[in-house]
């Protein structure tokens, strides 16, 4: 990498860490630059809403000699043609490939856009099952938000399945790993690594600025072994699923923590036979109330945690 260019990314980054996120309003897609050929879409941290189309999440664009690779297709076929709008703004190149990083709608629901143009679509195998689940839950849940923005979407599943933990593909020419450990916050949560860069795009792995979900399909213990794995790539820049671009220690502070401090402390109550509503009141919540949404989901977070380690 040369200097020059190397001391203006190091700026762009500290500049982009900045951006907490963009407020609720019309959705437009502006693709920022995070390394050479690499590009990032910082999107709303707020709920699913008419004016953000759903897209409250951050998406990823690599571009190769050969054609540009799209990380995560949004939440509606609408949304995805903006998406492509966007991508032409930094590149004449095609939109040859899209990753889907996980099961949550904003990852995937406008694959049927970039089918039609004639994408590669890729996500890991243990996506396949909660997609074809609750991908028809996805569409009844954001209709009455969408409204005439959610007309065109269907639940388009991927066109290549990948199997192993670690896979490794060349896209134009540059070596891109995707990096799996059984999920976190969907089951098919899968990291996008670029080594030649050391930008990492986390999909739903990381959250910062903002509290972090837990759903019924989520599980906190696959969730850590995917930041541990997220750790141990040591990337230089961390492109978090939702919230500004930022570094592996605020990830840590923001995602990983928590997770810590939820199993630990919920491990603790379940083998001493403490009742849930005891366990959840006393979860020092403290070093997390700056993240948004805190105050409401915390409480939810510590109820999922203490129920999924009663399972284990």
């Amino acid at each position: 990498m040369q200097k020059g260019w190397y001391r203006s990314w190091v700026g762009l980054v500290a500049a982009l860490t900045l951006i907490v996120a963009w407020p609720a309003q019309a959705l437009e897609i502006v693709f920022q630059p995070v390394a050479p050929q690499v590009y990032a879409y910082i999107g709303d941290i707020e709920g699913r809403t008419y004016e953000n189309e759903a897209l409250n999440a951050n998406l990823g664009l690599v571009v190769t000699p050969t054609g540009a690779l799209l990380i995560d297709s949004g939440a509606t076929f609408q949304s995805a043609q903006k998406i492509a709008a966007a991508v032409r703004r930094i590149t004449d190149q095609p939109i040859r490939w899209v990753v889907n990083t996980g099961g949550q709608d904003h990852r995937w629901l406008g694959n049927g856009y970039f089918k039609a143009q004639g994408a590669e679509i890729i996500a890991h195998i243990h996506a396949r099952d909660d997609m074809l689940a609750r991908g028809p839950e996805h569409i009844r849940a954001n209709s009455p938000v969408l409204k005439e923005k959610l007309v065109g979407t269907e639940p388009v599943l991927p066109t290549r399945w990948v199997h192993d933990d670690d896979t490794t593909l060349d896209f134009g020419g540059v070596t891109v790993q995707l990096v799996h450990r059984g999920g976190g916050h969907t089951p098919g949560d899968t990291m996008v690594w670029l080594p030649h860069s050391g930008v990492v795009f986390t999909g739903d792995v990381v959250y910062v600025d903002r509290i972090l979900g837990l759903h019924p399909v989520s599980k906190t213990r696959t969730w850590l072994k995917s930041f541990e794995a997220l750790e141990a790539l040591a990337p230089k820049v961390v492109v978090p699923g939702h919230g500004r671009v930022t570094t592996l220690a605020q990830a840590q502070r923001d995602t990983g923590d928590l997770l810590r401090a939820l199993r630990a402390h919920m491990g603790r109550a379940v083998e001493a036979g403490v009742d849930m509503s005891t366990a959840i009141r006393t979860f020092d919540g403290t070093p997390f109330r700056h993240l948004k949404h805190a105050d409401v989901w915390l409480p939810q977070l510590a109820n999922r945690a203490y129920l999924e380690m009663e399972m284990e």
